[in-house]
């Protein structure tokens, strides 16, 4: 069981050669809707979502909105897609929505530009100046939301494990290339991995539970997970108590044991009198 990630950072073809993977691999393809849907369980709403995931927020948002309980709401639902079973994800946040496991391969789709501009040309009716402007301002609005949210660039291709080419390869070459390396013993799921994989998704779930929490929003808590035990530390604000929190994140599913070391953080008040 694996998850792969694929990146259509070339064109529209993510999706046509993500679900021939999946296919051919016997996985489940996933998009960005089903990441969206997932997250509704944190109590996000729908539209906000898609405005992060799908269009780029504006600049004054990026300075003043703090996106990080989105990140964290959509990384908890990435892992909720891919636990139990191999996924193929075609999008512009899966690969970072996840860390480098073994079992884990992230792909990136490439191709010149003059390849991109002509397949907007067809897929847009544009001609070609208004072809590669959109290309253009697409690459720099996903360069800019994936810096905003992970602080990473998307082109670089150190964060991939397999950069095609689609230039110079067919779709179905493509194809072949990605279940190959999925079969390599590289890309195979360890004991190790598995462990890995379900701390990160248990620690993630329990951050998101938090992050998305009313009474916790000026909490500055961090998480680990070991095999269902949790470690909480950092501070909370004076309204909450260290064992309304631990009580809180006991209710998660997969959570077995909880061990807090929480300082309350005093108000401006209570500094100056």
């Amino acid at each position: 069981m694996q998850i792969i990630t694929i990146y259509q950072g070339a064109s529209g073809s993510g999706e046509e050669v993500a679900d021939a993977v999946a296919q051919s691999l016997g996985y489940v393809s996933v998009d960005r809707e089903v990441l969206v849907e997932a997250s509704l369980q944190y109590s996000i709403p729908e539209a906000k979502l898609a405005e992060i995931v799908e269009r780029e927020p504006t600049w004054w948002a990026t300075f003043t909105r703090n996106l990080d309980p989105y990140r964290i709401a959509l990384q908890a639902a990435f892992c909720e897609v891919a636990r139990d079973r191999g996924i193929v994800y075609h999008g512009h946040l899966g690969h970072e929505l996840i860390p480098k496991f073994a079992h884990v391969l992230k792909v990136l789709l490439t191709a010149p530009m003059e390849m991109r501009i002509a397949q907007v040309r067809e897929r847009h009716n544009l001609n070609e100046v208004a072809a590669r402007r959109y290309v253009e301002e697409l690459d720099k609005a996903r360069t800019r939301r994936l810096h905003g949210m992970f602080g990473t660039d998307w082109r670089d291709p150190s964060r991939y494990d397999l950069v095609v080419n689609l230039g110079y390869m067919g779709l179905s070459t493509a194809k072949r290339l990605i279940v190959e390396a999925a079969h390599a013993p590289d890309y195979q799921m360890t004991a190790a991995s598995k462990l890995a994989f379900a701390n990160f998704a248990l620690a993630t779930r329990v951050r998101a539970t938090l992050a998305l929490s009313n009474d916790l929003s000026h909490a500055r808590i961090e998480v680990k997970a070991d095999d269902g035990n949790i470690e909480l530390s950092g501070t909370i604000p004076e309204w909450i108590s260290d064992r309304q929190v631990v009580a809180q994140v006991q209710k998660i599913p997969g959570v077995k044991n909880v061990s807090a070391d929480l300082t309350t953080l005093l108000t401006n008040l209570e500094l100056t009198s």
